[in-house]
């Protein structure tokens, strides 16, 4: 029998900033070895975009440019329509529209899916349509597609990334060249790593959408961003990056899901973002600039660990590309034996609840100032072993001459939040601590 020889994949692509003009670029200068992979070709026919001057710059006469967006959704010539314009208003607007008419979508959209992603994939799944968003975690990264089909065999345990390259470059500059985070994110703003407004990056509001996205992946679960607890690294200081060195790690802005029993022993999912300690011999702690990681944990397989570029005009449309591949290879499969949005079946999605942070257990680096006095040290130990607390390490530095004050930092075992919230509250109460306790988690992520 003969090869069957299908026509050409018709493609609307809706914006082309800096992604979508990565996206145009590879597809069409790696048509060849697309149409190879994909058995058809793949074309970009029609682009939307505001600017329409620049974009037929891009373009040139290899497509059809136009203001409106809508125009190209509802163009029943397209078959997959492309969203790379970013946000959650006209973008969830186009995307269910496109998926109305029947249309697959391929997204870049992290927010929009870990706000909405559960509207827009039960509308999918209705009208029989893939929606595909690699490009949404970690750039070039494939881990969406490790998590949905590479480690399906798994019981996933626990995920761990470094999911957000501005956080990631401002840490590595703090700890490499001991400055201030103001004058580090200054200088990551001029090389164009980090936004004017750059709210979302160093707020973890970024990293905390992805974490989302993985944590329904991983686990089966809705995606629910609203229940992820989130914090950032703007109020990091160069002092705890400095003990942490000394004590053997390094501090990295973390996504992190994970399975884990909570306080009344029900079954739950941890789903948070923070700075974190890890031992600076873990693989992801050498993890610098501006790259991005995550480490899975999977009952079979053991550890694996995803490394690249998690963002950027060609690593991100690699992963664009990858999904029009992906899409165009089962444009003609039967809708209920394709890979599902979300990695398991839709009538298998798990309710396992979003543990609150209180029940979250972890280790913790806590730092104080402290009165240089007798006792100081025995006091701290005596609230932290009521609480159930107790300690790894500690690590005292003698007061410079002529002053009576001095930091005193502690490393804790594996203690629950709620314990330490309110070990903390009380060491803060005692006359001889002189200053709020600076509180980083701790993961060995062993």
């Amino acid at each position: 029998m003969g090869v069957v020889k299908f026509g050409p994949v018709r493609v609307g692509l809706l914006g082309i900033g800096t992604v979508g003009a990565g996206t145009f670029e590879v597809l069409w200068r790696n048509r060849r070895e697309i149409t190879r992979r994909a058995g058809r070709r793949i074309d970009i026919t029609r682009v939307a975009d505001l600017d329409t001057e620049r974009a037929q710059q891009i373009v040139g006469d290899r497509a059809q440019v136009i203001a409106d967006a809508a125009a190209v959704v509802g163009d029943p010539e397209i078959d997959i329509v492309v969203e790379l314009i970013g946000g959650t208003g006209i973008a969830k607007e186009l995307v269910l529209r496109a998926i109305e008419a029947g249309k697959h979508v391929v997204t870049a959209n992290k927010a929009l899916l870990a706000m909405h992603g559960n509207e827009i994939f039960a509308a999918a799944s209705r009208r029989g349509v893939m929606v595909a968003f690699e490009a949404a975690v970690a750039g070039g990264i494939p881990i969406v597609k490790a998590l949905r089909e590479g480690l399906s065999a798994n019981h996933i345990e626990w995920i761990a990334g470094i999911i957000n390259g501005t956080t990631n470059f401002i840490l590595s500059e703090m700890r490499d060249k001991g400055l201030a985070f103001e004058t580090v994110l200054a200088e990551a703003q001029r090389l164009g790593y980090a936004e004017s407004d750059p709210t979302f990056d160093v707020e973890g509001i970024d990293a905390a959408h992805k974490v989302t996205i993985l944590s329904a992946l991983a686990f089966g679960i809705p995606v629910q961003f609203d229940k992820c607890y989130v914090e950032g690294i703007s109020q990091l200081e160069t002092t705890d990056i400095r003990f942490a060195e000394q004590l053997g790690y390094r501090i990295k802005l973390l996504g992190i899901a994970r399975r884990r029993e909570g306080s009344d022993g029900v079954r739950g999912i941890e789903l948070r973002v923070h700075p974190t300690l890890i031992p600076a011999r873990r693989l992801i702690a050498n993890v610098e600039g501006a790259m991005n990681a995550v480490w899975v944990k999977g009952d079979a397989v053991g550890h694996t660990m995803y490394y690249g570029k998690g963002a950027g005009a060609e690593p991100t449309a690699s992963a664009v590309v990858a999904d029009l591949i992906d899409v165009a290879r089962v444009l003609t499969a039967d809708p209920e034996n394709r890979v599902p949005h979300l990695a398991f079946q839709a009538e298998s999605i798990s309710d396992l609840p979003i543990l609150p942070m209180e029940d979250v257990e972890t280790a913790y680096y806590l730092r104080l100032r402290v009165a240089d006095e007798p006792g100081v040290l025995a006091d701290l130990a005596r609230i932290l072993a009521d609480g159930g607390i107790s300690i790894d390490a500690l690590l005292q530095r003698e007061p410079a001459e002529g002053e009576d004050e001095t930091d005193i930092v502690l490393l804790t075992h594996v203690a629950r939040e709620r314990q330490v919230n309110h070990a903390i509250a009380r060491v803060e109460a005692l006359a001889t601590v002189l200053s709020k306790v600076v509180r980083i988690r701790l993961e060995d992520l062993a």
